[in-house]
């Protein structure tokens, strides 16, 4: 049985502009990605993954997918949880320790990949909020 606990207003508010912000953050990197897909694939190439074409065209179609889910709050927990599986491979893919040596720079993008990778896992936990989110998902989670 769901609980019945209900949220102020400042909860709701800041709910809803985390969704906003999850949604922001992958609406402008399949933005980017579809402006330059030959550009993200030559990133791919460069760390030694296959077929990055393809594999820019998957990551594209994951984060618009992504985003709808934010947005909507639909499957938002699942939606969070493979977005933290996600950024959690990006920044040992691209940003990892492998890459610290040649640019010192890249520690900091692999740590600020945890930070936005908390996030996720809060969000996974505690849902979209009752407010503009579609009932779709886990059973007893909205």
């Amino acid at each position: 049985m769901p609980s019945q606990i209900t949220q102020s207003p400042w909860q709701t508010a800041a709910v809803l502009v985390a969704r906003l912000i999850f949604a922001a953050v992958f609406l402008m990197a399949v933005t980017f990605k579809v402006m330059g897909m030959e550009a993200t694939a030559g990133y791919i190439a460069a760390v030694g993954f296959p077929f990055p074409l393809f594999l820019a065209w998957c990551a594209a179609i994951l984060e618009v997918a992504l985003v709808l889910c934010f947005l909507s709050g639909a499957f938002f927990t699942q939606a969070a949880l493979v977005a933290a599986a996600y950024v959690l491979f990006l920044a040992f893919a691209f940003h990892g320790p492998s890459h610290w040596a040649a640019n010192q720079d890249e520690f900091g993008f692999f740590v600020d990949h945890f930070t936005f990778l908390a996030g996720l896992l809060f969000a996974a936990v505690h849902g979209p909020g009752r407010a503009l989110a579609v009932n779709l998902g886990w059973p007893g989670r909205a």
